[in-house]
Formats: C-alpha cells, sequence, structure tokens
C-alpha cells in the first residue's frame, strides 16, 4: 500500500492516512482513560519543517540528507511511533550525529575477515558515521548510515536494540523504514474490533482475489497478494500464504519447513487438511530416543479440536494415518493412495492430477488438498516439483490453463541400481527377492519370520535419517540373518521384498536363498555387495519355481559358482564378454530385467513410503560337524 506518483512517494498522504487511521492501543486507551493524556498528545505527525530549517540543519551537519528523510521532514518535522522499541523520531533541528559512544566499531571490525561480505563491512564501519533519527526509545537507536547508499541517493537505516544483543535490523532506506513501521502499525491492531479503513478495506479485498487466483491456478499472483496483506496483519492472509507455501516448498511427510496455518488451525472445517501435515512437520524433528510431545495450537483452540489434533498426531506418528476427502476427489485418493502403497507413486500421482478439477474446498480459505501432504503414503508422492503442479491445475470449479505434467519420477527397470551415487545405500549394498503371481501381502506367508508382526507401516523417520533399521534382531542366532523388507508390486505383477542395508556379509556356505519359498509361479532373488571401488564384489542370482530352485551363480571378481543350467542370457560369462569393470553391475541387471521383466520403485524407496517385512533368516544353521565363526565388537569405556 505505497503511495507512489509517476516520480516520487507522496508523503503527505501516507502520513496523513497513518494519522487518521491511528486508534489507540491498550497502554494508550489506558492513559487516555486515567485523563492524563489527550488525544492531541497522542498525535503522531508534527507540523512540517520548512526549508529553511531543513537547510539549517544540513549545514550543521555538513550534508545533504537522503532524498526520503528530507521528503519526510516537509511533510512532518518528526514523528512518534508506538509500535516498537523506537518511540520519536525527532526534528531536523534534534537530529545529529552518533559518534559511536559505546564503543561498536572495533567489536564489529574485529569480526571482518577476507570472507566477510560488503553488508559486513559497511555495518562494521557505519557506528562512527551514522546519523542519530531517534529522541525517544527502549534502548534504541535509529541511525542513518551515509557510507551505506543506493544509486538514489538513499541511505540506508539501521535500527539498533541496545538490550538484545543482535545484529542491527537494516532498511534500505528511511522511506522503507517507514513503510515497515505503517505494517507493524496495521498489525498490531488488525485484531482489534472495529478497526477497519480504506487500507483495511482494500487489503481484504486483495485476499479474496488472491483466493480466487490460487483456485484458478495463478498460485504465483496469490502468493505476492496474501504476502503483502500479510505484512499488514490481514486475518486471513497468514494461513492461505503457508498453504502456498507447503506445496510449492515440497512441505510433505518427508520435506521441510514448518507451516501453522495461523488462526485456520482452530476452525474445524480444515483441522483434518492441516493438522496432519503439521503433525508430519512434528515429527520431523523430534530424534529417535526421545519422549514423544505434542505440537503447538493455537492459544484460542477449543477442546474438541485440541481431541482431533492429538488423534491424528497418535496416527501419523504410528503410520496409520489417511487422508480420506470427500467425494469424487476423494475416491481418486483412495485409488492413489492404493498404487502408492506398493510403490507405484508415478500412478498414483497421475490419478490425483487427473482429479484435482473435481477437488473442491470444506471453506473458503482452504486453497489446495493440503491434507495430501500429512500422508504418510501419498505426501512423499508430492513432491516440490508435483506440488508447484497442484498449485498451477485449476481447482474448484474454476478455469485457467493447465500446467503441462511433470516427468515421472520412477526409471524403467532396474538398472538405476548401478549409478554410482546410490541414494539410499550406506554400504553399498543391496538384496531383493521377487515372487511372481503373488499380491504383497501374501509375503509374510512366504518367507516372514516365525511368530513375526508381518506387515508393518514404514517407520516414520526424522528428516536425514536412513529409513530403514539395519540391525539384526535382538533374539537372533549368530549365524542367523533375517533381512528387513521394504515390500511392494511391480508394474508387472511381481510383489518384491528390498534390502537396502543388509549386513556386510554376503551369500556363503550357509545361504539358503528365500527365492525357495515361490508356490505357484517363478521367484527371483538378486543380492549385489560392492567393494570400495563401487564395482560388485559379489553378485548373487537364483531362481525357482514353485519351491524348486532351477538354476543360482554367485559371482565373485571373475569366478563364478552356479547350480543347475543357467540360462545363456543370464550367464554371466556371456552378459559380460568384453564389459568394462565399471558397466558389470548395469549389464547383469539389465539382463535379469529383461529376462523376467523386473523393476523396482526408486521413489518410493528412497522416501521410506513402502510397509516393512521382517524374514526368517538367509542363513540356515550350522550342521553337525559344520563350524561358524562370528565376531562381536561393543564400544565404551
Amino acid at each position: 500500500m505505497t503511495e507512489k506518483s509517476e516520480h516520487h512517494f507522496d508523503w503527505q498522504r501516507f502520513l496523513r492516512r497513518w494519522q487518521e487511521e491511528w486508534v489507540p492501543d491498550e497502554d494508550d486507551a489506558e492513559e487516555l482513560a486515567e485523563g492524563d493524556t489527550t488525544l492531541a498528545d497522542l498525535a503522531l505527525a508534527a507540523p512540517p519543517a520548512t526549508e529553511a530549517e531543513i537547510a539549517a540543519a544540513e549545514e550543521r551537519l555538513g550534508t545533504r540528507l537522503p532524498p526520503s528523510y528530507r521528503a519526510f521532514l516537509g511533510a512532518s518535522n518528526g514523528w512518534r511511533l508506538d509500535e516498537g522499541s523506537i518511540y520519536r523520531l525527532g526534528a531536523a533541528h534534534e537530529i545529529g550525529w552518533f559518534g559511536d559512544p559505546f564503543d561498536m566499531t572495533p567489536a564489529y571490525q574485529q569480526g571482518l575477515t577476507e570472507r566477510s561480505t560488503e553488508q559486513e563491512v559497511l555495518l562494521a564501519g557505519m557506528w562512527r558515521r551514522a546519523l542519530q533519527l531517534e529522541t525517544d526509545s527502549d534502548m534504541s537507536y535509529a541511525l542513518l548510515d551515509p557510507g551505506d547508499t543506493d544509486e538514489d541517493g538513499e541511505w540506508a537505516l539501521y535500527v539498533y536494540k541496545g538490550w538484545s544483543g543482535e545484529f542491527p535490523d537494516r532498511y534500505p532506506s528511511f522511506q522503507a523504514y517507514m513503510q515497515r513501521m505503517y505494517q507493524d502499525f496495521h498489525s498490531a491492531r488488525a485484531g482489534l474490533p472495529g478497526f477497519v479503513n480504506d487500507t483495511t478495506r482494500a487489503l481484504d479485498a486483495d485476499v479474496e482475489r488472491a483466493r480466487e487466483e490460487a483456485l484458478s491456478g495463478r498460485w504465483e499472483t496469490a502468493r505476492e497478494l496474501l504476502a503483502e496483506a500479510h505484512c499488514y496483519g490481514r486475518p486471513r492472509a497468514w494461513g492461505m500464504l503457508q498453504q502456498l507455501a507447503a506445496l510449492s516448498h515440497g512441505g510433505g511427510y518427508h520435506g521441510g519447513g514448518y507451516y501453522g496455518f495461523g488462526e485456520l488451525v482452530d476452525d474445524p472445517r480444515y483441522t483434518g487438511e492441516l493438522v496432519p501435515v503439521m503433525a508430519a512437520a512434528h515429527l520431523r524433528d523430534e530424534r529417535p530416543g526421545a519422549s514423544p510431545r505434542r505440537f503447538p495450537l493455537g492459544a484460542a483452540t477449543d477442546d474438541g479440536v485440541t481431541e482431533t489434533a492429538d488423534a491424528i498426531l497418535a496416527a501419523v506418528r504410528d503410520g496409520s494415518y489417511r487422508y480420506a476427502p470427500d467425494g469424487a476427489f476423494g475416491e481418486a485418493v483412495a485409488e492413489a493412495w492404493e498404487s502408492a502403497r506398493w510403490g507405484d507413486t508415478d500412478t498414483a500421482w497421475r490419478v490425483i492430477r487427473a482429479a484435482l478439477p473435481s477437488w473442491s474446498p470444506p471453506g473458503p480459505d482452504l486453497l489446495a488438498p493440503v491434507g495430501l501432504l500429512g500422508d504418510p503414503v501419498l505426501g512423499p508422492v508430492v513432491t516440490r516439483e508435483r506440488g508447484l503442479e497442484l498449485l498451477a491445475t485449476p481447482r474448484a470449479g474454476q478455469d485457467g490453463a493447465v500446467p503441462d505434467p511433470v516427468p515421472d519420477l520412477d526409471p524403467p527397470g532396474l538398472c538405476w541400481l548401478a549409478e554410482t551415487q546410490r541414494w539410499n545405500a550406506p554400504h553399498g549394498s543391496y538384496r531383493c527377492l521377487w515372487v511372481e503371481g503373488t499380491e504383497p501381502e501374501a509375503l509374510p506367508g512366504l518367507v516372514g519370520e516365525d511368530g513375526g508382526a508381518g506387515l508393518t507401516a514404514a517407520p516414520s523417520r526424522p528428516a536425514g535419517w536412513f529409513p530403514y533399521d539395519v540391525r539384526q534382531p535382538d533374539d537372533s542366532a549368530p549365524w542367523e540373518d533375517r533381512a528387513v523388507l521394504a515390500v511392494g508390486r511391480t508394474a508387472s505383477g511381481w510383489a518384491f521384498g528390498f534390502d537396502t542395508a543388509p549386513r556386510p556379509s554376503e551369500p556363503g556356505n550357509f545361504f539358503v536363498s528365500p527365492a525357495a519359498a515361490s508356490r505357484d509361479g517363478r521367484a527371483v532373488v538378486l543380492w549385489v555387495r560392492r567393494g570400495r571401488d563401487g564395482v560388485p564384489a559379489v553378485f548373487h542370482l537364483s531362481v525357482a519355481e514353485q519351491g524348486e530352485e532351477l538354476y543360482a551363480y554367485t559371482l565373485r571378481g571373475t569366478d563364478v559358482e552356479r547350480t543347475g543350467p543357467v540360462p545363456a542370457a543370464l550367464d554371466p560369462e556371456q552378459v559380460l564378454h568384453d564389459v568394462d569393470d565399471a558397466d558389470c553391475e548395469r549389464r547383469l541387471l539389465a539382463a535379469v530385467q529383461d529376462e523376467f521383466g523386473l523393476s523396482l520403485p526408486r521413489h518410493a524407496l528412497a522416501e521410506g513410503i513402502l510397509p516393512h517385512l521382517t524374514t526368517r533368516s538367509w542363513n540356515r544353521a550350522p550342521r553337525e560337524g559344520e563350524s561358524y565363526a562370528y565376531v562381536t565388537v561393543r564400544l565404551g569405556r
């Protein structure tokens, strides 16, 4: 809400409007009620300074004042501020050089290094050359720096709060500072009954316009309008702005940032959409072993919303929460959830994307289906790029241009596992099992540990923590090697289990391939252990059908151990003929994927979406006369 004509800022209009809109705050109202102060005493403005008064000040100071401050004095010779720690800006005859009375310069100069920025250097020298404007404050100083100027001749203004121990706040000009103080004046009174004026009406109209722009897919225009309205404290702006931020920044289940949504959380219409996103962000900040704690809601949140929020937090924490909106969009979300649940996140997103025009908000202040971000299965599907696509797609019956779809995330097949900087394996090893003609839910009965929990929800994890538990169960025998598999379904209908962090062992003398667990079709097991140079030290493949192993091979360097008739299309001596070491893994994976039509969903595995299963041991117990050696290392004092 600036006061610009074609060539200059209209200070008289700006200050007059500020004075006319002024209403007493609580402290002012108390003083007025006690009768010690009159409205005239609380006036913000002062009579304008004459040109002669301004010139006299400049002659005394030995410099010409910067343009916006000079023009301000010509409109009001000083100003009372009732927000912040600066209480009054002095008249032209009251201002003077600061002179660094507290000897701040050495302390700031000592912190300079060769890598210090230009702004840091300017700040260090500001204290001795600054012009002091305030005449009343809470141990704070308004300082104009003639050494920190722009192309228009404006001086930067610093506000230093002497009691805070913080760096000064910098404004590019006196005009920018006063505009910010005007915004703070509005923000402080936005919740007062009856605080309505031309400025608030115009800003509220902008908020409503932002809503229409956002629903039409023009979210960046909406963001600009809402950001301006939020600076003035308009009630609806912050909650809407945070919705746009959550989707445009990738603030999903494993994204970054915390989104509070303001007073919208107190409205039961929006609790189911917004609280799950807050809960997911809250859990990202928790550390393993820490006591569970609640996340803050608004001070005015009623008991019903608080109870609902607690239940949502508990469901998000244990992985059981599901985003379930109403109507046609809710049906599409349920379909997408089933796809993403088993790893097909690309199909899930296509379903959601196609249904976006049918989405309608439960209330006027919801701009998008933000609740997607709080779902432990669907939240990771909505990446930053997809969140931007969602925001750019018209919704709730609005018209607008439909954006181009973002590319799918999952590469086909298995060859992506050979990428040198793999996304998910700290030890450079992985192993996996595929079973043909079997649903993922059946894998616990085929390969699950005896008496185990079956499929469990993917564990929530703090941001930056590895998504899989690489530890063996406490009750394991030394020879046992139980895998913790992420379970899903391939596009061709095979159930799979993938262990991205197996123990740093390899298929050895006691190894029993779980491929033999197949009943009605084929099963394939792949186990790769990489060496320090990134080249597979061990590459194992075993294939079974109807519970009987058909063939297997284990490749160690150039040595191959075979069991059964390995097809030529899979035989490593044939596949790796004239192949460089650096390309061995990719060629072997390509042969497996082409022979069986196998694949793995990279995005679902990387984000830890898939349910987990602890298998029976991939090693058998030593038989009579067989020895087994192991080493236990304990760290401590």
